[in-house]
């Protein structure tokens, strides 16, 4: 499907703001409410929109750190590897999870109270996923940008 302009500025109004109203949208794109709320109900059944969701405080929720962690498996089996991903989708503390290329298999993103708390979870938790022989961490200092949102190409 082919995206025109309003639909576009659509994407990006909701995407800044996921409770802007309906009058407010269809005001800042030029369009009387119903043909707004009909389009959008369009991007989202079309599948453009996904879902709605809040962002949360890291701070307020106690969670300074966040780390990158890079996962190694020593042998590459599907039947390990589902299992790996399975069990990830279970755990709360790893906010992301990517299949990547390169030297690691996978890539976390963690987030914990503080270093001690992070130590903890790697050798009580990340270590003990199947098939993970290296963990490697990479801590963030501080977050330059947050949920940018995505560009409209």
């Amino acid at each position: 499907m082919d995206l025109d302009r309003i639909d576009r500025e659509i994407l990006l109004a909701v995407q800044a703001d996921g409770r802007i109203t309906n009058a407010s949208l269809a005001d800042s794109v030029g369009l009387s409410e119903t043909p707004c709320a009909r389009r959008l109900r369009r991007l989202e059944a079309d599948g453009f929109i996904e879902g709605y969701r809040a962002t949360l405080s890291r701070r307020a929720l106690d969670l300074g750190l966040m780390a990158f962690t890079q996962i190694r498996f020593g042998m590459h089996d599907r039947e390990l590897t589902d299992r790996f991903e399975r069990e990830v989708q279970g755990i709360p503390r790893i906010v992301a999870c990517h299949n990547v290329a390169g030297t690691a298999d996978y890539m976390l993103t963690v987030v914990a109270r503080d270093l001690d708390d992070y130590g903890a979870f790697v050798r009580d938790v990340i270590r003990t996923l199947p098939g993970v022989t290296s963990v490697e961490s990479i801590l963030s200092l501080r977050e330059v940008k947050r949920h940018g949102g995505l560009p409209l190409l």
